[in-house]
């Protein structure tokens, strides 16, 4: 019912009423009926059911799923039709959509409250895309999309987006002022908050906020001021919160591990260290892919280059996501993606749909049940999906149908290695650097492997812990 009254508020399809009664009833959804409501008064004017009968048939609508009762009133609403002079086809075809009803019918009451919904929400990121972005990420967790779906599109339409930060963030994600007074932002940035970073305990960011000030000079600040535990200044500084202090994630980490339990109460008064003089120490530079890996394992998102830049090179049948709106509708074509979405509808059938990720754009894909039986295994677990099938066009909308699925995770066990998008993995020897693996010779704070410790995961397990998706059945 939905795309014939698309086409007819498009001017591609001719409105038609088979009586002036039914013109009455269906007239504001240009004579298709949308609504419980009017299919109770198509019952009642086209077919003769009285009031009580009508209210019979709005239940058995609203139970059709579970009990079926619907069929019990067909004879009487298409014989009721055919006496008052209209068509067998068009009783018919009234009767199949009310049986629709029963599988996802809602009154116009409800379709009206989600509408005005919609319709604040759009306006709302139209006018304020900036705070509204901010708004659903203070919200998590929530609805739909993760935070990193978010923050991109926020990004795609022309919002700066500022990593969490010791001396800028709070808890929650908050505007900053500072963006282009001409951009769709007002002349303000989005900065995220502490929220985002995994693992970090919200007291923590509350005193970290309090005890600000004019801001920390350098991490033992930070631990002498806030007070914060040895546990939370490393989540800090594996998320790369301390960038205000112009240190990066290997040296933030290396820094806050020289740091004790807590300071003593006299040196944390005086703002004086109990510690000696620090050794200089050169960290050499995280790779692209371990910087973006580190990233989704600690914020769960990058601002930073996506994943599938980094693995184009893996992928050279491919096209990125974005070209798909220039391919010709029933083309063959192959995507590959980070899964952000698995749907399997009630109403469907048992149809699966997906949404795939890459550097570009987003992918729409379509599994029917039978391809769903072949690549099952590939359907549920896929982090890195790669789908090859037809391309479907509805409009602007665009789905690729799919005949052959491949489970690509693996791949994202190699961004650790790769140093710029679309580059060669590191050379192994100067990826293991003796300054990384162990600092200094006589340094006491031990071995520094890793800008964040890798999980002791199987590499799947890790993979769906650093990429995962949400799942609706």
């Amino acid at each position: 019912m939905v795309h014939p009254y698309i086409r007819r508020r498009n001017g591609e399809e001719r409105v038609e009423y088979p009586s002036e009664e039914l013109r009455q009833v269906l007239g504001k959804t240009l004579g298709v009926p949308l609504f419980q409501e009017q299919a109770m008064r198509i019952a009642m004017v086209a077919a003769g059911f009285t009031a009580a009968e009508a209210d019979g048939l709005r239940r058995a609508m609203a139970t059709f799923r579970h009990t079926g009762k619907i069929h019990a009133f067909r004879e009487k609403m298409i014989g009721g039709m055919l006496a008052r002079g209209y068509t067998p086809d068009f009783a018919e075809r009234c009767f199949r959509q009310i049986e629709g009803f029963g599988e996802y019918g809602f009154p116009e009451s409800h379709a009206a409250s989600f509408a005005l919904l919609v319709y604040v929400s759009a306006w709302m990121k139209r006018r304020y895309p900036a705070a509204f972005a901010c708004a659903l990420l203070n919200s998590q967790p929530m609805g739909f999309y993760a935070p990193a779906q978010i923050v991109r599109d926020a990004r795609e339409h022309g919002i700066a987006v500022l990593p969490p930060d010791v001396n800028f963030s709070d808890w929650d994600c908050t505007l900053e002022a500072g963006g282009d007074p001409g951009g769709p932002a007002g002349g303000f940035v989005l900065r995220l908050g502490l929220r985002q970073i995994k693992g970090l305990p919200q007291q923590d960011a509350e005193w970290i906020a309090a005890a600000r000030g004019n801001g920390y000079a350098d991490p033992a600040a930070l631990w002498r001021r806030a007070g914060i535990a040895p546990a939370g200044l490393a989540r800090l500084a594996a998320a790369d919160a301390f960038g205000s202090m112009a240190l990066d994630r290997r040296s933030a980490l290396w820094a806050v591990k020289g740091l004790g339990p807590a300071p003593l109460p006299l040196f944390a008064a005086s703002g004086v260290e109990e510690r000696g003089e620090e050794p200089p120490v050169t960290l050499p530079d995280m790779a692209e892919g371990e910087a973006v890996t580190a990233d989704y394992r600690t914020i769960r998102l990058t601002l930073r280059s996506h994943p599938m830049a980094l693995l184009r090179p893996h992928l050279p049948r491919d096209i990125p996501a974005a070209a798909l709106a220039d391919t010709k509708a029933g083309a063959r074509v192959a995507v590959s993606g980070l899964v952000l979405v698995r749907q399997r509808p009630g109403t469907a059938r048992g149809v699966i749909f997906v949404t795939l990720e890459d550097e570009t754009a987003t992918a729409n894909i379509i599994v029917w049940p039978a391809k769903f039986e072949t690549f099952r295994r590939q359907v549920l677990t896929a982090r890195l999906m790669r789908v090859g099938g037809r391309l479907q066009r509805e409009g602007q909308v665009i789905h690729i149908v799919a005949d052959s699925i491949e489970d690509m995770s693996a791949l994202l066990d190699e961004l650790d290695e790769m140093d710029e998008p679309g580059g060669a993995p590191l050379d192994p020897v100067n990826a293991q650097a003796d300054e990384v693996r162990s600092g200094t010779a006589d340094d006491p704070r031990g071995p520094l492997r890793h800008a964040v410790p890798k999980l002791r995961r199987h590499p799947r397990d890790q993979a769906r812990t650093l990429f995962p998706s949400r799942d609706f059945h």
